[in-house]
């Protein structure tokens, strides 16, 4: 592909911006050549055009209102300095035009556009077109669906045009380069797909917990046809949620990614870290990438250590405490409205919020595993090429000490490396014991 052609497209639909830009401000503001029309001024032709832009165009048939949307989101990373213009005082009130929408950034000096800044492209001529930017804006939309033009979220009072218009970066790169990315594998992108070797054999649950699995796994395989096919749409809200809840390495995660991998569903655990910000308004726009994102995509998403962002929300004694009960109403609005598969994740259930809890389809106790089921595992885990010395009374191992399948996992990795140094694939009870007592000390408890 002919990188400077795909620059040179891109260039030629901010020069239309521009002249659009100049037009709209004069009719605005009665200038001289009010009376013309910014849809008098014609589009590039890209008929012939081969580049990625021209061609996604063509593909999805998109008109002047959509293409001006593009144009302006693109401006910032091609050709700031057409925005400028936007920077005029309103000579009456000595300040910039609110109707002009926009904001700048620390990042940034130039115009940063907004979802008012579109508007008022668009609709100051004929206000009936606000109905229409609305559409262009909205997640159903061509340019929703394929997350190529989107609306940062705004927070509290603010309207939800104030939010910044930008252009995806993955499609940003496509119209330049030809190369697509996957938005999941930017470094950026506050959620990894987790995956698993493992198969449902290899899991060790209670009955009654494996019941209630095999409930989530029903709905992956005949929700469409519940919701759309026999109209329990009319009913109920869309997608699935539920609360694994308890001690820690109990096959919360593992049973998540099988639940993905057993549905043919992408398992995203969401990076808390990159998510939660000290910020007013951060962290619900990092939530908003996520739930944008997936909203097209049949996705399990999964909320490790979930109390950190779904806990119990306080009386509002302060600022920061608003801002908490902020982030958590706005988190139980996205997951209510969202279509696919929830799973929280966390130690404690008494840590989150009634009001998630009253939401969930299911809330399922991940309990320590009984004796049996402890030898269950210990039995599968030492099954392949690492094995136990034959000694070993694997039952009594079992009962008298009470560890999670996560742990044991971790001691068949540390009892491994052991028996390699020494030459040999076979585990020796005093290794074994060794390794539980390490894991023990991570619970501060001794044997």
């Amino acid at each position: 592909m002919d990188h400077n052609i795909a620059l040179q497209t891109v260039l030629d639909e901010i020069q239309w911006l521009e002249e659009v830009i100049g037009q709209v401000i004069k009719s605005y503001l009665l200038q001289e050549g009010h009376e013309k029309n910014w849809r008098d001024i014609p589009m590039p032709d890209i008929s012939e055009n081969t580049s990625p832009y021209a061609s996604k165009i063509k593909e999805w048939e998109i008109g002047s209102d959509e293409r001006l949307a593009l144009a302006l989101a693109m401006a910032p990373h091609i050709k700031p300095e057409v925005l400028d213009v936007f920077f005029g005082k309103n000579s009456i009130y000595d300040r910039q035009f609110t109707e002009f929408g926009g904001t700048i950034s620390k990042g940034h000096s130039g115009f940063l556009p907004t979802g008012q800044t579109l508007m008022f492209l668009i609709s100051s001529q004929d206000p009936k077109l606000h109905v229409e930017v609305l559409r262009i804006l909205g997640n159903d939309s061509r340019l929703g669906i394929e997350q190529v033009l989107q609306l940062e979220a705004t927070t509290g009072s603010d309207p939800t045009l104030g939010g910044v218009l930008y252009l995806n970066e993955r499609w940003m790169h496509y119209f330049l380069t030809g190369e697509k990315q996957n938005v999941e594998q930017s470094a950026s992108f506050p959620a990894q797909e987790i995956t698993t070797k493992l198969e449902w054999e290899d899991i060790v649950l209670e009955d009654n917990v494996m019941e209630q699995v095999a409930a989530i796994h029903a709905w992956l395989d005949h929700g469409n046809t519940l919701m759309n096919e026999w109209g329990l749409d009319r009913f109920i809200k869309p997608g699935y949620r539920a609360l694994f809840y308890g001690p820690p390495g109990t096959g919360k995660t593992l049973t998540t990614t099988l639940l993905g991998k057993s549905s043919g569903r992408p398992v995203y655990k969401v990076d808390l870290s990159m998510i939660v910000s000290k910020y007013i308004g951060e962290t619900e726009k990092n939530l908003a990438r996520i739930f944008d994102i997936a909203q097209h995509k049949e996705w399990i998403l999964f909320f490790d250590e979930a109390d950190a962002l779904f806990g119990k929300r306080t009386t509002t004694s302060s600022s920061n405490d608003r801002h908490a009960n902020q982030q958590t109403a706005y988190l139980l609005q996205r997951i209510e409205d969202f279509p696919g598969v929830v799973i929280l994740a966390t130690n404690l259930k008494a840590n989150m919020d009634e009001a998630f809890t009253r939401r969930f389809q299911s809330m399922i106790y991940f309990n320590m595993p009984s004796v049996e089921n402890r030898y269950l595992l210990w039995k599968n885990v030492y099954s392949g090429h690492c094995t136990l010395d034959p000694s070993i009374d694997l039952m009594r191992i079992a009962a008298n000490y009470e560890l999670a399948g996560g742990s044991i996992i971790n001691i068949l990795r540390s009892t491994a490396m052991l028996a390699i140094q020494r030459g040999d694939n076979m585990v020796l009870e005093n290794e074994l014991i060794q390794g539980i007592r390490s894991e023990f000390k991570k619970e501060n408890k001794t044997i």
